[in-house]
């Protein structure tokens, strides 16, 4: 950034995806953000946000992590100030200023820390990527232990309750708020006007959808990350509920006095939105912000994302992501196009006979000729 100081109302949270709800470009961003992954990077920069203070470390070293760097690289001032106490010392909306790598209000630094620049990133991102081999291994072991645990995924499959929505024999579209989710969107927007495939949302995905103009069929996952407007929006609710009993987005359905249904399974709440389309019948799944790639699974840093993947070798016959669906966008073709092909050709022909005299001439005695057969004066 360009600016020496810069003062602005203090906004925290530590989930940053509630936080960039509450964002403006007049605000100072506190977060607790170890691995700031490249979805939360993407919001923060979207929101306007100019500085962001993480008391975390946005980078740790774990993995190949590229979310630190689009932040800098959208024009956000990044400082990391590890363990600085300042959700304990500053209270939403309270003016603070921003000098150099320190946090002030009143003229006293409450926190110190470093501003990480494109260069560093750039350069730790490099190293990182060949220690990537041991984050591999560690993700495997984890995978090994999911399968022993809860291998009977791949062959029982999980008891989900009836719903209205009719899956059988139709493609199925699960929206999560994943890397490039709003990308993802505009370009299966051809393809959700003429496969009209049910719409599934992972929490956040839902307002995803309804700010694309449509409406979600099935709102699966915690319901933490998720608008009201969004969960009374009509759609059937499947809470995510995990083997030790826990739901929690029951208390906030029930809440809200919205009907809701509970299915029961380890993992996270895409893994339950694939799977619910795979075993009600969907003939095709097309995922839109899902994890589908390496780095996608390790920065998520937690052990329920093997079960994504043993999701993905369930499903994987029927399942594409949205970047691939292209292909598929359009096997309809319109009445206009034939409209505006038509028209394109009869100016041609008409610009034919204009520019060829024996054209014209021609085109006359086959009138006169006409006229005649039909006994017209």
């Amino acid at each position: 950034m360009s600016f020496v100081e810069l003062t602005g109302h203090a906004k925290l949270d530590r989930r940053t995806k509630n936080l960039v709800k509450r964002l403006s470009a007049d605000d100072i961003a506190i977060i607790d953000h170890t691995d700031l992954d490249r979805v939360s990077a993407e919001e923060l920069a979207e929101s306007g946000v100019r500085v962001v203070v993480n008391v975390a470390a946005s980078q740790s070293g774990r993995f190949p992590n590229p979310g630190p760097l689009a932040l800098v690289r959208a024009g956000v001032r990044l400082i990391d100030v590890p363990s600085a106490d300042l959700f304990d010392n500053i209270h939403e909306g309270e003016l603070v200023t921003v000098r150099g790598a320190g946090l002030y209000r009143n003229g006293t630094c409450l926190a110190s820390g470093r501003v990480l620049d494109e260069g560093e990133l750039e350069r730790m991102l490099g190293e990182q990527r060949g220690r990537v081999t041991e984050a591999l291994e560690a993700f495997a072991e984890n995978t090994m232990r999911y399968l022993r645990e809860e291998g009977k995924l791949l062959a029982e499959g999980i008891d989900f309750p009836a719903f209205a929505t009719r899956f059988r024999d139709r493609h199925a579209l699960v929206v999560a708020r994943g890397p490039g989710y709003k990308r993802d969107l505009r370009m299966v927007k051809p393809y959700i006007r003429d496969f009209k495939p049910v719409l599934i949302a992972v929490d956040g995905g839902a307002d995803a959808l309804l700010e694309a103009g449509y409406r979600p069929d099935v709102i699966v996952g915690d319901m933490d990350s998720v608008s009201d407007k969004a969960l009374q929006c009509g759609a059937e609710l499947l809470v995510h509920g995990y083997r030790d009993g826990a739901a929690p987005g029951e208390a906030r359905a029930r809440e809200l006095g919205v009907p809701y249904q509970i299915a029961r399974a380890t993992g996270i709440s895409e893994d339950l939105a694939l799977l619910l389309a795979y075993e009600k019948g969907s003939e095709l799944i097309v995922a839109v912000g899902t994890h589908f790639n390496l780095i996608e699974f390790l920065e998520r840093n937690r052990a329920g994302m093997s079960s994504t993947f043993i999701t993905r070798l369930k499903v994987g016959e029927i399942l594409i992501d949205a970047k691939g669906v292209s292909r598929l966008a359009s096997r309809q073709v319109g009445i206009w196009p034939l409209v505006l092909l038509a028209v394109a050709g009869l100016a041609a022909i008409a610009v034919a006979i204009l520019v060829s005299p024996a054209l014209r001439h021609l085109i006359e005695y086959l009138a006169l000729r006409l006229r005649d057969l039909l006994g017209i004066g």
